[in-house]
């Protein structure tokens, strides 16, 4: 077995790094052939931003927590390497990103078997977390817990099938107290009745409950001495330094107990670990929260047969059952300091809940525990199944979310549809603008055409809001409060152009003569403005516009003219900007991309002109080498944007941006009936749902909208109109194109065949 495991690693004082390398020797002891474990076990480390530790040599990858590319790195180390599964440690905290994000990236390309342990199963996830453990399950072969309620939350909240979940529960050191114990030889000890707490301090973990007990246990045993084992926890240091550790301090003394209370600031060996245990009288775990699903510490506790006292938290509810060991509320001090006198008044009682806490813990050994894992282990590599993968780019439109409108009409009133929103709640103040009403016409107006009826009850709105937007001149301001007050006096060209493709639309997808009649007005009306143009993606937006409108009057030379000079102003400007390498319309790749080649395939498919079909497909081919080199749709980001022989930034991805493309694609096909489109548009889709370079969904399942952006670690939760318009109309496109072409749907009888022709 080769085996490669990713978490912390000592010398890293962290829970996860004691747990991962106390694995790692459970696992290698189980083999009899001598071997060294480096030979079996590989580690790839995470290491905090001011890390430099100087790791041993089964650390073969450091990954910086918050460095994407390093992610990116190790699974390509690894999948060249000659590891027969992976497995991977699972904190929120120790991966960077919100929430630890980066970890998908990092997973989706991992091509070895997976076995993932979750440390922490959270009851209340945010959208995010859920997201996050959702993708590592599906990813995983098998899901390892160490409480038997994670089973539960993983199948009830995580949807994770119960058949990929394995119960193991923590080990715990396969050592046995010393029969001299040198702890209780230390003069400090001496005479003294030991109450111990260890592990990394941090105010989650409630010592001061049992600080505020010590009077009361000190009244009846004035002897007790409760004792504090461990280090602060290096996260505390580097915010608040020791301010914790010396308010406990401060509290024992105002208490008057400070001759009861002793810290020791280190971190232990296990073999240190296990006389402190052996020790004390009694362990005590305080914490103040019942959604606690793994303790290692009361593991070891439980292991090394300590009498132990909690309080009710979910890890201590199952270990200390059958009498293994005390309960006491929460944050009840007055409950603890009773039960601890009762038991240290009844010594036999002590000693039995010892004899059970040591009976139980034998199961929790290392070696056992490493045996259990090597038998899920075994499994997984001899039936590798390599996860269910982070949505592949199949063209397969069933693993579509069902189209919603429900968050469109959260986001409508009778004026038209607002701006923003803050997460999935409208944003009324931000007020509303042309560009989103003239993307949500469009969107019902496609939902409308693939029978979705409901959408129609909603297009009145937005056209009337276009009618109210546009002035005598026939340009349209772009903004209005709620209080339906314009903000500006002359709009951008961009929201006249996108003006102008939704009432092109109108006029070619009306449903009914009033619509048809309405548009025509409208977009007549702007044509005087379309010689004044000069930004390329106004001037693209209304092209397509015109193209749309030219297919139901094709009669119409005005407007056959205004295509021809627009077309003309995209191509010059293309031939001016063209270089070598350099295929593209201007200096700069900034916003909304894909507008400028799929405005020039609408304009080719009017006017069948050859060059400007050329240039529209060059640029396309020169777009889709800069955002379509990987397994996913990866758009310039809007963080500098990409400047020639400059650096292509990676974020902030936009949603318009991936709508753009989709649009652009689903064009390409239209004019060259090439299958290969079909799944471009659809593998473009997919960044919607998480085939994307952090991995993570954009659409929000729960909500029906879509996440304002994709940042360096996480995604914007705000939920804007533009961003959910760009989702649905994405996904209208998808559904529209393989409606036109059924032959080329995704088979899901044969893996090995992309379409059926």
């Amino acid at each position: 077995m080769k085996l490669t495991y990713i978490s912390t690693y000592p010398p890293r004082a962290c829970g996860l790094a004691t747990f991962n390398k106390s694995l790692i020797s459970a696992i290698n002891s189980n083999f009899s052939d001598g071997e060294d474990a480096t030979i079996h076990a590989s580690v790839v480390a995470l290491n905090s931003e001011t890390d430099d530790y100087i790791y041993p040599d089964e650390v073969k990858f450091v990954i910086r927590q918050n460095i994407v590319e390093d992610y990116l790195e190790a699974a390509n180390f690894i999948n060249l390497g000659d590891t027969d599964a992976c497995v991977l440690q699972h904190e929120f905290g120790i991966y960077g990103g919100d929430n630890g994000i980066y970890i998908l990236p990092f997973i989706n390309r991992l091509e070895k078997p997976l076995i993932s342990i979750f440390h922490t199963v959270l009851e209340r996830p945010s959208h995010q977390q859920k997201v996050i453990l959702q993708k590592i399950a599906k990813r995983s072969d098998k899901i390892v817990v160490m409480g038997k309620i994670a089973i539960n939350l993983l199948n009830s909240i995580y949807d994770v099938p119960l058949d990929k979940i394995c119960y193991i529960e923590h080990g715990a050191p396969d050592l046995e107290p010393p029969t001299e114990n040198p702890v209780r030889s230390n003069a400090i000890f001496k005479g003294r009745t030991i109450l111990l707490t260890f592990g990394l301090i941090n105010r989650n973990k409630g010592l001061e409950t049992v600080i505020r007990a010590l009077p009361a246990i000190v009244k009846d045993h004035p002897e007790v001495l409760y004792v504090i084992l461990g280090t602060t926890h290096p996260g505390i240091i580097k915010n608040s330094g020791e301010e914790y550790r010396e308010h406990l301090g401060q509290l024992a003394e105002d208490l008057g107990v400070s001759n009861n209370l002793v810290f020791i600031n280190r971190f232990v060996t296990e073999e240190d670990l296990i006389n402190y245990l052996s020790a004390a009288d009694i362990y005590i775990s305080p914490y103040l929260n019942e959604a606690q699903i793994t303790s290692g510490t009361l593991s070891y506790a439980i292991g090394a047969g300590a009498a132990v006292v909690s309080t009710p938290y979910w890890h201590a509810k199952e270990l200390l059952a059958d009498g293994r060991g005390r309960l006491f509320d929460f944050k009840d001090e007055r409950n603890l300091a009773a039960v601890v006198n009762d038991l240290l008044d009844n010594p036999e009682k002590l000693q039995e809940i010892r004899e059970n806490a040591y009976s139980y813990g034998l199961n929790l050994r290392w070696p056992v525990i490493g045996k259990n894992y090597i038998k899920v282990i075994s499994k997984v590599i001899n039936n590798p199944d390599v996860g269910e993968q982070i949505l592949r780019r199949l063209v397969d439109p069933e693993i579509m979310p069902e189209f919603s409108l429900d968050y469109v009409k959260h986001l409508t009133d009778s004026t038209g549809i607002i701006q923003h929103a803050k997460f999935g709640i409208p944003n009324w103040k931000e007020g509303y603008c042309v560009d989103d009403n003239a993307r949500a016409l469009i969107m019902t107006l496609m939902a409308h055409q693939l029978g979705y009826d409901e959408a129609l009850k909603l297009t009145p709105c937005y056209m009337s809001f276009l009618l109210y937007m546009q002035n005598e001149g026939g340009y349209f301001r772009n903004f209005l409060n709620y209080k339906n007050e314009y903000l500006d006096k002359i709009g951008s060209e961009d929201a006249f152009g996108r003006a102008v493709w939704a009432l092109g639309y109108l006029v070619h997808h009306a449903p009914n003569n009033a619509f048809s009649k309405f548009g025509e007005e409208l977009i007549h009306k702007t044509q005087q403005n379309f010689r004044n143009l000069t930004h390329l993606r106004g001037i693209g937006n209304t092209l397509i516009g015109i193209s749309y409108y030219l297919k139901t009057q094709p009669c119409d030379h005005g407007m056959q003219n205004a295509l021809n000079y627009l077309t003309g102003k995209l191509t010059d400007a293309y031939e001016r900007s063209r270089g070598e390498t350099w295929h593209w319309f201007e200096n700069d790749l900034t916003y909304d991309n894909a507008i400028l080649p799929l405005a020039l395939l609408h304009s080719a498919e009017i006017t069948r002109d050859d060059k400007v079909s050329a240039i529209a497909f060059e640029s396309m081919t020169f777009l889709e080498s800069i955002t379509m080199g990987g397994r996913y749709c990866n758009p310039v980001g809007n963080k500098g944007w990409y400047t020639r022989d400059g650096e292509i930034p990676s974020y902030d991805q936009q949603a318009i941006d991936v709508m753009a493309m989709a649009l652009m694609y689903k064009q390409a096909h239209q004019v060259t009936r090439d299958p290969q489109y079909l799944k471009k548009l659809f593998s473009v889709y997919l960044w919607f749902l998480g085939e994307n370079s952090l991995c993570v969904p954009l659409y929000d399942e729960e909500t029906k909208g879509c996440c304002d952006g994709l940042h360096t670690d996480g995604i914007n939760l705000n939920q804007g109109a533009e961003s959910t318009l760009a989702y649905l109309i994405s996904h209208l496109a998808v559904l529209q194109a393989f409606k036109d072409n059924p032959d080329h749907v995704y088979d899901k009888t044969s893996v090995e065949a992309m379409f059926i022709k």
